[in-house]
């Protein structure tokens, strides 16, 4: 059995792969490439996302027939999956950074800056901050109200209150866990979040949905 850590060119991948490895159970082989037959015949998926929106969807049609392995995949054979960070992002109908960007389509929702009421909260927001988690789900086994973890982002996705598993506070409420389907999105990095961040993988690589 095969997790594809799904490579666009964009980003360090070694953290995660390395947290991937490091929970994932016995028998479950952590792959990191862009093969489209690979994505299309894995039993997990994840996509990482590093930098601008624009640039990630960029790079994710540049490789031919990936964004419909894993669109066929995810969406239409329940492949579980997960996106971290702008791979979250992706997720969204579109992203609103620089110009108007489609998505996925997962998730009802799109991406815009980040604006905190408070102007003495930076952007990009970068840090650990608390999860305050909005409902139940099994890759939030373990993980409770409080929890932290690690984000590093300037943009964020406003998305349906039906699909938000786990919001953040930062100058108003910040969209950080969403699922729909056999799918669920990280804002912040698992890998970099410790304890809160490797249950999170766990979970993930152990959940049946």
């Amino acid at each position: 059995m095969a997790c594809v850590l799904v490579d666009i060119g964009i980003g360090n991948l070694h953290s995660a792969e390395k947290a991937l490895r490091r929970e994932a159970p016995d028998g479950l082989e952590i792959v990191v490439t862009d093969d489209p037959d690979a994505v299309f015949r894995a039993e997990r998926i994840v996509l990482p996302g590093d930098g601008a929106f624009p640039a990630c969807m960029a790079a994710l049609g540049a490789r031919p027939g990936l964004a419909e392995a894993l669109d066929e995949a995810v969406r239409r054979r329940g492949v579980p999956f997960l996106g971290i960070c702008v791979g979250m992002q992706m997720m969204a109908r579109a992203g609103h950074e620089h110009r108007t960007v489609p998505g996925l389509g997962w998730i009802d929702g799109e991406v815009h800056p980040l604006s905190p009421s408070d102007a003495a909260l930076k952007v990009p927001h970068m840090g650990w901050n608390e999860l305050s988690i909005a409902r139940a789900h099994p890759v939030l086994d373990g993980i409770g109200e409080g929890d932290h973890a690690y984000f590093v982002h300037g943009f964020a996705m406003r998305a349906a209150p039906a699909q938000v598993l786990a919001v953040c506070e930062y100058g108003g409420p910040v969209t950080a866990i969403v699922a729909e389907g056999s799918a669920v999105g990280a804002q912040f990095h698992p890998e970099k979040s410790q304890r809160t961040g490797l249950r999170l993988l766990s979970n993930f690589l152990r959940w049946t949905p």
